[in-house]
């Protein structure tokens, strides 16, 4: 077999989105032709810890560790944070914060840290890489970002072997959704888009998620790029304990609710319904699985909501497959952003292989609408559509009361993480 080095931030036992891509890929590569080989840090700051993930690594993987400095612990202190808090992603607070010292560190991460906190591993990562591949070759780097230090490591690597390099990105870098909230400078925003630039030219081929981000690179650097979405494991499915929907008729969000992502019109609409129909009101379940933003919270209790909120702090992986396939309503709720038409989660693809009705609230000329159309998964309302929203939630409650709420999902087998690695074997192929 050809082998492949993989260099990514996020490896098990982290939890969270941004491990699920590569996990995937990495255990169906062999089945193409390709050997993976993962570098990661030995000691990243977590999002969230999920051993269940473990049972996806690939049996005799090589996993090269080397070890990290990174700035977190500086900045716990300075925000008040105990030592063994998690962070956060995309600004999300659990708890209020204090504003002025939240500013100083947001200014801090956007122009002292480019491209992002992980940058102190650029240069021995790549001093370490260069050193091993000359007593252990491979025939292709891979990239994966965020981080996008990743991509800098491997451009670096690249440039010394000469070996064919993919930078992939599961988000985009300058037109990320918290981008416009980093207080860049103006010279610590031409730096990101020098750095961006720079990978964008030199990758031998770059994948990416969505159509969208295709055209929103293509604006950076005119070239050829290769979409390569989400997906879902047929496998998780399987482990999956099929069960009846839940009695209530929930409605369930899974993974970071950021404040970004707050749908303050669905809130509204139901708890005007709450208020106008004692049954739906005892029907109605709110599961929100994972780290929710405090305004989020904030809102749910503002509308009346409060009694019928349910908080599940996290839950591994292999029992989220689980939560998808019971709950009524599967909520997807697209970050209320200038990028927001691009996005295309993980999840997104993992509710649709539950079979059970999604209710997006975003863009409805976005990749995630025209996807949902395509399949027949669900229904999208724009943010501050709130007669539709209360349209679909009716009809859902409706079918519901019938014992009638479900979809088929056409087409979805395209979004298979086998499917989607054979193409990513393919890419990897044709420029090796």
């Amino acid at each position: 077999m050809k082998k492949a080095l993989i260099i990514t931030y996020y490896w098990p036992p982290s939890g969270g989105a941004g491990v699920q891509r590569w996990l995937k890929f990495v255990k169906y590569l062999r089945d193409f032709g390709w050997e993976p080989v993962v570098f990661t840090p030995e000691n990243p700051e977590l999002p969230e810890i999920d051993n269940s993930l473990a049972a996806d690594v690939p049996e005799g993987l090589t996993v090269i560790k080397l070890p990290i400095w990174e700035p977190y612990d500086a900045y716990k202190k300075f925000m008040g944070k105990k030592k063994d808090e998690k962070i956060s992603s995309s600004f999300l607070s659990e708890k209020k914060q204090n504003r002025f010292l939240q500013g100083i560190s947001v200014w801090i991460r956007g122009n002292l840290f480019i491209p992002d906190a992980r940058r102190f591993w650029i240069k021995p990562a790549a001093r370490f890489l260069e050193n091993y591949l000359r007593h252990n070759p491979v025939d292709i780097l891979v990239s994966t970002g965020p981080p996008h230090s990743m991509h800098i490591i491997a451009m670096k690597v690249a440039q010394k072997t000469k070996l064919p390099w993919i930078a992939d990105f599961r988000d985009p870098w300058t037109n990320i959704d918290f981008y416009q909230e980093l207080k860049l400078s103006a010279n610590a925003d031409r730096k990101h888009h020098r750095l961006e630039r720079a990978v964008l030219t030199n990758a031998n081929a770059v994948t990416v998620v969505s159509r969208s981000m295709v055209e929103d690179f293509s604006k950076i650097v005119p070239r050829s790029y290769t979409v390569i979405t989400n997906g879902f494991d047929e496998a998780d499915l399987e482990k999956g304990i099929a069960t009846t929907p839940d009695t209530k008729f929930s409605i369930a969000h899974i993974g970071t609710l950021s404040g970004s992502r707050n749908p303050e019109s669905l809130w509204k609409v139901l708890g005007e319904m709450v208020t106008e129909s004692k049954d739906f009101a005892s029907d109605l379940e709110i599961k929100l699985v994972g780290k929710v933003d405090y305004s989020v919270i904030q809102s749910v209790e503002k509308n009346g909501l409060a009694g019928n909120l349910k908080r599940i702090e996290y839950m591994p992986h292999n029992q989220v497959v689980t939560c998808q396939q019971q709950s009524q309503v599967l909520l997807l709720v697209i970050n209320s952003t200038p990028n927001a038409k691009l996005i295309l989660t993980g999840k997104f693809f993992e509710y649709m292989a539950a079979r059970r009705p999604i209710l997006c609230i975003g863009p409805v000329d976005g990749d995630a609408a025209r996807i949902l159309e395509e399949t027949h998964a669900g229904e999208v309302a724009a943010y501050d559509d709130k007669e539709k929203t209360r349209v679909v939630v009716t009809r859902f409650y409706n079918d519901y009361k019938k014992g009638s709420l479900r979809v088929n999902g056409m087409g979805i087998e395209r979004y298979s993480r086998r499917t989607l690695t054979s193409a990513l074997a393919t890419l990897m192929d044709s420029i090796t």
